[in-house]
């Protein structure tokens, strides 16, 4: 009973662990609110990412941006069944090659990026898609950390042809030109079905520089370029690269 009572009166551990504990109780109570936050906004990404498969995404904020700026931008948006399927081949050709291989990141590409010292790139059609329709441009960390958390999660959700769909609708292909059926009427004056092969590997020449070139006066480089994206759409759909679809 000494003993109880000793602990019980002794003052040499309580103030200490009240002292604690009150300097604890901010952190935690922070921790928590930082948690439920960071539980609200996993949330509400994951039913967008669930919307934008069946919804097409709104204006992002790029595309509001440049419509501020130009005074407004060319997009309208079309169905996979609306576009020829070379030119969705050209586009995968050019891209992301592995695009019905992999799973949001193409390790190989990623590989030989490292190899080339960061002088190539190595992101896919569906990192493409996560920047364009749910974050920002630019290379900052954040971005790249919160894109490659939602990367696996849209390959997950959506089906390939979703994917390749929407992409095809928010790229750009020249200043203020928005997907394909802005572009083939920009540079062709006719819709994303009837482009032919090359009119088709043109338009995915563009895809790393738009505004610095032009698929209806195609440099050299573009227009070799485009040679080359026609050889490899159809060796992707000889090989069976393009089958997801």
């Amino acid at each position: 009973m000494a003993r109880m009572a000793e602990r019980k009166t002794s003052p040499s551990r309580s103030p200490v662990r009240a002292a604690a504990a009150g300097l604890l109780a901010p952190w935690r109570w922070l921790l928590r609110r930082v948690a439920r936050v960071a539980l609200i906004a996993a949330a509400v990404v994951l039913a967008l990412v669930l919307l934008f498969r069946f919804v097409n995404p709104p204006m992002n904020y790029y595309m509001w941006s440049e419509s501020r700026r130009l005074g407004g931008i060319d997009q309208n948006w079309v169905g996979m069944e609306d576009i020829a399927p070379v030119l969705a081949r050209s586009v995968v050709a050019a891209e992301d090659a592995n695009f019905c291989r992999h799973w949001g990141f193409d390790m190989r590409a990623i590989r030989q990026a490292m190899e080339a010292g960061g002088e190539r790139g190595a992101s896919t059609i569906t990192q493409q898609v996560v920047k364009n329709v749910f974050l920002w441009q630019g290379r900052s960390w954040l971005r790249k950390a919160v894109e490659a958390g939602l990367t696996p999660v849209v390959e997950i959700l959506w089906p390939k042809q979703r994917i390749l769909e929407v992409y095809l609708n928010v790229a750009e292909f020249s200043e203020g030109v928005f997907g394909v059926d802005a572009a083939a009427y920009h540079y062709f004056k006719t819709s994303p079905d009837k482009l032919t092969p090359r009119q088709a590997a043109l338009l995915a020449a563009l895809l790393p520089d738009p505004k610095g070139r032009s698929a209806s006066k195609p440099s050299g480089f573009v227009s070799r370029r485009a040679h080359a994206i026609q050889d490899g759409a159809a060796t992707i759909r000889r090989d069976g690269r393009a089958g997801c679809f």
